[in-house]
């Protein structure tokens, strides 16, 4: 074996965002492309005498990749790389085995929820040691490297045997191949009343797990099947596929359509549920019920502490901008702090390291807690079958409750996706322009309390982030958030929230898209929506 150092022209345009660099995988595998960024990670980071976690959800190139990484990690000096079997890791998977073993952080092969294949998406992220996403300081860096490397180092060796769980010397670096399952599943098992679930399963509860032909099929086969008990076959779509089976791999109505069809349909099982790519997101779905991400962190947060690992109680919780304010209530009424942050899981990891939180969560589709520094598909889904286990109830009746006590947020989210972004630019370039002048105009039975930008100053180290979304707040508690997502790799995603609280008793089983049609409206007449995007319907209602 040795070391080669390649020459290579920088590369411009790899600038990655809140998870990660992602483009589409024919990029990826084009000549020096991922081997400049992963050298621009180890010139940022450092590796020499330190240990990494390296994994990915199995998407199509994922172990070629992971065999790249595994060359240049030796050839940069690191002392240890511990790695999922088949170079297979969940994103929380990964996360745990970071902080579990205290390494020096982790490399993450993944794309999230977007399609798989080889014509499709593919990423890489870089988390710390805290096993949280880097954040902006070090994504700054590592972009500003990319940019002006001109040289990486490479192991000239053969691939590492990854099927074999075990030790291995790879060069001077160790290379240890584990159970990707192994330590998240114990994990899971100190956190959830594993007891009270399988005594549920035996007495005949059902279930229908997802796993959308990606990571979170072996997790959930190895907890939910063979550890709680449930019926085999209870996880559908349970192996990992390069190009997850030609599903998307996000779990919302839109792209788990079959897993909603048979939630409603004469024979559904008490309960379901879906991860996405890489098991970091979560869809919960009662028999005949959709449980919205905002209203079931709401719901974990009130019932928390019928899991033993979070008997204590909550630290407090904290939630992304755009998600609703259900949550808020629940914190209001435990008297613990609720805390408001940019979209990005990054800005919940400085709350929880700080411990002023336990619980976080995102409206899309992501829920998590201090066990780990990512969101976390299949924990959500284990303390929703922990809450059912104790209080033996139905989602829907625990829905019913929760809103009897606390009123109702009624919440929904628009994704005009794949928008020309220089029409998308335009169109929030001049919505900016009218907002100092919205406030105190009336719409319809609305009236503009305010409009801004969200700006977010972190309570624990002071970084200021800036234009986090648009936010049109009105007198009765409605708002209107607008945002530019950069989570796809073609065009821009437009993605509209909209909210109004109801606390009449008699109006809380409304049709929420009915209940918010009057914000609907006002949202694209404010923003112009059809004017500049040409779109009035949009592709992904959630």
């Amino acid at each position: 074996m040795s070391i080669e150092i390649v020459s290579t022209a920088p590369i411009a345009g790899q600038k990655p965002g809140t998870s990660g660099l992602r483009k589409k995988t024919p990029v990826f595998m084009g000549p020096h492309y991922l081997e400049n960024f992963v050298q621009a990670i180890f010139d940022v980071v450092g590796a020499r005498g330190k240990t990494f976690v390296l994994g990915g959800d199995g998407r199509y190139f994922n172990d070629r990749a992971a065999q790249v990484i595994l060359r240049m990690a030796a050839a940069n000096g690191a002392a240890r790389v511990i790695v999922g079997q088949g170079a297979i890791l969940s994103t929380p998977a990964a996360s745990h085995l970071i902080r579990l073993h205290g390494t020096d952080g982790g490399l993450i092969l993944s794309a999230s929820h977007n399609p798989g294949g080889p014509a499709e998406d593919f990423g890489l992220k870089f988390n710390m040691p805290n096993g949280g996403p880097a954040p902006e300081p070090v994504t700054e860096a590592i972009f500003g490297r990319t940019a002006t490397l001109r040289e990486y180092r490479i192991l000239a060796a053969q691939d590492v045997d990854l099927t074999a769980i075990g030790r291995v010397a790879f060069g001077e670096m160790t290379v240890d191949v584990v159970d990707p399952v192994a330590d998240y599943a114990a994990l899971m098992e100190q956190l959830f009343d594993f007891p009270a679930i399988r005594a549920m399963f035996a007495a005949g509860f059902r279930m229908r797990f997802d796993a959308m032909c990606a990571v979170t099929g072996p997790y959930a086969r190895e907890i939910l099947e063979t550890r709680l008990g449930a019926a085999p076959g209870t996880v559908i779509n349970a192996t990992p596929l390069p190009d997850f089976g030609g599903l998307h791999p996000d779990p919302n109505p839109v792209w788990a359509k079959a897993l909603m069809d048979g939630m409603f349909g004469p024979d559904a099982p008490d309960f379901g549920a879906a991860s996405d790519g890489d098991g970091d997101r979560n869809m919960v779905v009662g028999r005949g019920i959709y449980v919205a991400p905002s209203d079931s962190l709401a719901v974990l947060a009130a019932n928390a502490t019928l899991a033993p690992g979070y008997r204590a109680g909550l630290k407090g919780v904290a939630r992304s901008m755009p998600t609703s304010a259900a949550v808020d209530r629940v914190a209001e009424a435990l008297g613990i702090g609720c805390h408001e942050v940019p979209t990005g899981w990054k800005f919940f990891g400085n709350l929880l390291d700080a411990g002023k939180v336990t619980l976080c969560g995102e409206e899309s589709f992501g829920t998590g807690s201090d066990h780990v520094r990512e969101k976390d598909g299949l924990w959500a889904v284990l303390m929703w079958l922990n809450i059912l286990a104790v209080r033996k109830e139905s989602v829907a009746d625990i829905l019913t409750s929760h809103w009897s006590s606390f009123g109702r947020n009624y919440y929904s989210r628009h994704d005009f996706e794949a928008v020309d972004a220089a029409k998308a630019d335009a169109m929030v370039t001049a919505l900016r322009g009218i907002l100092p002048d919205l406030a105190g105009q009336h719409l319809d039975d609305l009236t503009i309390l305010s409009a801004g930008e969200f700006a977010y100053t972190d309570p624990v180290d002071g970084s200021v982030s800036q234009r986090q979304g648009v936010r049109i707040l009105f007198t009765d508690g409605s708002r209107i958030v607008l945002r530019l997502s950069g989570t796809g790799t073609e065009g821009a995603t437009l993605r509209l929230y909209v909210e109004r609280y109801e606390a009449d008793p008699n109006r809380l089983d409304l049709d929420p898209q009915l209940a918010l049609a009057p914000v609907i409206q006002a949202a694209h007449s404010l923003a112009r929506i059809k004017q500049y995007t040409g779109r009035s319907i949009p592709d992904v209602i959630t």
